[in-house]
């Protein structure tokens, strides 16, 4: 049993054009409270419809329903859509396909066919449940039980090779691969066999072409590929499995499979007799940040760019995880993380605490006090080695709905910064209602006398979701030009449920052009 849009796993693909508008009524027929987020839609003025629950809208309650209204604009490429609440996107979630206007076209040839590959997380239980039993114990959420390709896991399970995913594809064809992962809690490798990939796009923004044999996705970033068949016809695995970074933690180290399929091969064997086995192709090893590091560090936007420069906001946010001291009236079952205690994790030692009777756009447009409060730190409230050995006096947050104001239009830099308390890890950031340009990463502290010369402020990559490197930082740059309420998370799911995100409130600018719409009528209450 799972919890899906309209009875599909993936959801419904939507395809669309740059600068359609569109209006999605989603009605809730589950038993848990539900919201949709369009990861990655600029929501320009429309911060209604972004859907994360008690951010920008109160949830859709079972039985109710609300209609998402919002208009793409300059975006092209390929996103995607989930829930926004609980780890209901574990099943919820399909992809977004942007495609150039009427009479226009790729910035590369067009490709014979185009294949959404969505990379999803299973457990063999009920997802909710997963986190619930987290939230009790303290403790880390059990593992998945697979990984899928387009909701199938492939034949290296035990349970499902006859539903295997199968990818089309003939001799002398280029086609486009939309590549998404939408597992809750893993960043993946993914590749195919004996096939180069070319990268020309990533989360809804063109790339400058480059070519590689694996390519790394974060929870929530997309990326496009175009795949030529160059091959002898034949059948090869495409696959995915995990980059794992965090040392010593569990993980699903399980490998998810579908078929490149030639239409010119010869047929695949018959149930009961032994034909040729797809080809299948290596994978990085789990732990194989230098690989990581290559591919990022390919990423270029196709021509110079408008990267903002004079910043009026520069900020130093740190990311990672913690752990609380059991708390005095806890009995013990309830704090099984490490030592006793139990896991949370926070931004520049704030653990994020969403409300939960009133959302804060609702609070911030109407001036409700007593629901968050504009003092996020801007910089860390202690500085530290933050990759170094860190003392146990910095594991506890503090929990807190803080938020950071910023003045409609202005340029801001953020420096993220992980840090090794538990365990570093790379942490996959996104912004919602905003893209960025990366500037830069590293590994070790940030040093902004040694590192702001490596600066990239010609053609950095745009992105919605930043990974930031294992025991290391990321730069990114935006204009807060889009007003409203917008979370920036990890988008490991494990991660935001334990408090890793804050957000940002982006005042108004002047006249109706530069202010956030009024809330819809059909909102949903609390």
């Amino acid at each position: 049993m799972a919890i899906t849009v309209n009875g599909m796993l993936p959801g419904p693909t939507l395809e669309v054009k740059n600068g359609d508008t569109l209006e999605i009524e989603v009605v809730n027929k589950a038993r848990y409270n539900a919201t949709i987020h369009w990861h990655g839609v600029r929501q320009m003025r429309t911060g209604w419809a972004d859907g994360p629950e008690f951010v920008t809208q109160c949830p859709i309650r079972p039985g109710g329903s609300y209609t998402y209204r919002f208009t793409i604009e300059g975006q092209e490429g390929t996103l995607w859509w989930h829930a926004h609440s609980s780890w209901l996107r574990a099943t919820v979630y399909g992809a977004l396909i942007i495609r150039p206007r009427e009479g226009e076209s790729y910035p590369f040839p067009k490709p014979k066919r185009e294949t959404a590959i969505v990379l999803g997380e299973w457990w063999d239980a009920n997802p909710i449940d997963v986190v619930r039993q987290a939230t009790m114990t303290g403790a880390a959420p059990n593992n998945s039980d697979a990984y899928t390709i387009n909701g199938q896991p492939g034949d290296l399970y035990k349970c499902s090779s006859k539903d295997t995913t199968i990818v089309p594809i003939d001799v002398g064809e280029t086609n486009l691969l939309r590549v998404i992962n939408a597992a809750l809690n893993q960043p993946l490798f993914f590749t195919v066999a004996n096939h180069k990939l070319t990268v020309v796009g990533a989360d809804a923004a063109y790339l400058k072409p480059f070519t590689t044999s694996v390519i790394v996705l974060g929870p929530g970033q997309t990326t496009d590929v175009l795949i030529q068949g160059n091959q002898l016809p034949a059948r090869y695995y495409m696959a995915a499995r995990a980059y794992q970074s965090a040392q010593n933690a569990p993980f699903d180290n399980t490998t998810t499979t579908a078929i490149l399929e030639y239409k010119s091969a010869p047929c695949p064997a018959k149930k009961g007799i032994n034909g040729p086995k797809p080809i299948m192709p290596s994978l990085p090893a789990y732990n194989d940040t230098n690989t990581v590091t290559a591919f990022s560090q390919s990423f270029r936007s196709p021509q110079k760019v408008e990267v903002p420069t004079e910043i009026d906001e520069s900020l130093f946010f740190t990311v990672g995880l913690g752990l609380n001291n059991c708390p005095p009236n806890f009995p013990s079952s309830r704090c099984q993380g490490p030592n006793g205690t139990r896991f949370t994790a926070s931004m520049n030692n704030v653990s994020f605490v969403f409300p939960q009777s009133i959302s804060l756009l609702q609070a911030h447009q109407h001036g409700i006090p007593g629901v968050f409060t504009t003092d996020f730190p801007g910089t860390p409230p202690l500085q530290f080695d933050y990759t170094g050995n860190v003392s146990q006096s910095l594991y506890q947050p503090v929990p807190g709905t803080k938020l950071y104001k910023l003045k409609y239009g202005s340029k801001v830099q953020i420096v993220l910064q992980d840090t090794s308390i538990v365990t570093p890890e790379n942490h996959p950031i996104h912004l919602h209602g905003y893209d960025f340009y990366i500037v830069a990463e590293g590994f070790g502290n940030f040093d902004p006398k040694t590192d702001t010369s490596k600066f990239n402020l010609v053609d950095p990559p745009q992105r919605n979701t930043v990974g930031v490197p294992v025991n290391g930082w990321a730069a990114i740059r935006f204009v807060a030009d889009n007003p409203g309420v917008w979370i920036m998370h990890c988008h490991l799911d494990v991660h935001i449920t334990w408090g890793l995100a804050m957000a940002f409130v982006v005042e108004n600018g002047f006249g109706e052009l530069q202010s956030l719409q009024a809330p819809p009528p059909d909102l949903p209450i609390c």
